[in-house]
């Protein structure tokens, strides 16, 4: 184990720098040595709201990374520019959490997944949902054999209006910088917690659609205190996506995500079995948490029967999701432990977003081809 302090860095210093900042904060055993945004002023600014007077500032990863020496780094730029600091990083022999989603493409995960094989490095993808106890259950019953064999799952969640913009951050709802929309930003979630439950098997068609009827329409943000009409010209990225997918053995997710609708929540997560069922009840505005306590639906004896499954809650000593996403990957990088959210299995996560884009694009389903790393 390496008793030294690791150098980190952080590449992107916007909302969700300061999520990942607040968990290194805590550690005792790293210190942030470097920031990097690509807006003028910016790295700065952030270094004086936490207090990094030591912290090395700039405006380009590849001279932070070539200055100064990193042991790891988090990449939280928008997500257009996942891709380019990653392999970097990983090229100069720094470890990568990367946030989500992976990627905008298949293609460009991929290439990211080369650079973390030729590098040797850790390259670990922001899915803090992932140490949610409840999210935990859900897998350990799957793996349990309560089930049977999982055949059918729906899984996806929404909010009425949810569109993450305002006048002065449109990252998120343009082409150029966000790639997706809400497929990106939650999507990614609600797929993830079903794929991980079941083993993560590899999707093999997708037929799927997109559209963006709220994200362009001024009266999506008409009462929200902001320039109506610019939200809406600037919106260039899906606000509601679904699909049908094909996974490997057999399994079909009818999936669905949306920033903005006029209903509560497209439906509860549902996991269908050979020997029971499992009811996972959605929340009103869908971030990848459990809305409520779980039912388990079997037989018994020739009769129906339903088990409540109740709500398990953090302990104090557990902290925050964020310090646990963190500090997984600051220990996997220490102790040289493997990755605690594999590339390998996001970038099945990515090729069914992939897969929706393409598909919606055609109009009809396409084939997964998953690429060679």
């Amino acid at each position: 184990m390496d008793e030294r302090k690791l150098r980190v860095g952080i590449i992107g210093t916007g909302g969700i720098a300061h999520s990942h900042m607040r968990a290194y904060a805590k550690r005792s055993d790293l210190e942030i040595v470097a920031l990097c945004d690509v807006v003028p002023g910016k790295a700065k600014a952030f270094a004086e709201e936490f207090g990094l007077e030591q912290a090395a500032c700039y405006e380009s990863h590849e001279e932070m990374l070539d200055k100064e020496g990193l042991d790891a780094v988090s990449v939280c730029t928008y997500n257009a520019q996942h891709a380019a600091p990653t392999i970097y990083a990983l090229n100069r022999g720094v470890h990568v959490l990367c946030e989500k989603p992976f990627s905008v493409t298949l293609e460009e995960a991929a290439e990211m997944m080369r650079a973390e094989k030729a590098s040797g490095k850790i390259l670990s993808i922001g899915f803090q949902p992932r140490f949610d106890r409840n999210m935990q259950k859900i897998k350990k019953i799957v793996e349990s054999g309560e089930l049977g064999q999982v055949y059918y799952i729906q899984t996806g969640g929404g909010r009425r209006r949810g569109i993450p913009c305002n006048n002065q951050k449109t990252s998120f709802i343009e082409k150029e910088t966000a790639g997706v929309g809400a497929l990106g930003d939650i999507g990614c979630y609600a797929l993830d917690m079903v794929l991980n439950a079941i083993g993560y098997p590899t999707p093999l068609t997708v037929s799927g659609f997109v559209t963006d009827y709220f994200g362009k329409d001024p009266e999506t943000y008409r009462y929200t205190g902001n320039d109506a009409d610019f939200l809406a010209e600037k919106f260039s990225v899906d606000d509601f996506g679904g699909a049908l997918i094909r996974l490997e053995g057999g399994v079909v997710v009818d999936f669905r995500i949306a920033w903005a609708m006029n209903i509560n929540t497209p439906g509860d997560t549902i996991l269908l079995g050979t020997k029971a069922g499992l009811r996972i009840p959605s929340t009103d505005c869908w971030n990848g948490t459990v809305g409520g306590e779980m039912t388990l639906y079997r037989h018994c004896a020739g009769s129906p029967i339903e088990a409540k499954i109740p709500l398990e809650k953090d302990k104090p000593e557990d902290g925050t999701l964020w310090d646990r996403k963190i500090g997984s990957f600051v220990d996997a990088v220490k102790l040289g432990l493997p990755s605690p959210i594999p590339s390998e299995q996001i970038l099945k996560n990515q090729a069914i977003i992939d897969g929706v884009v393409r598909s919606a694009a055609c109009g009809k389903e396409v084939e997964i081809v998953m690429p060679e790393i």
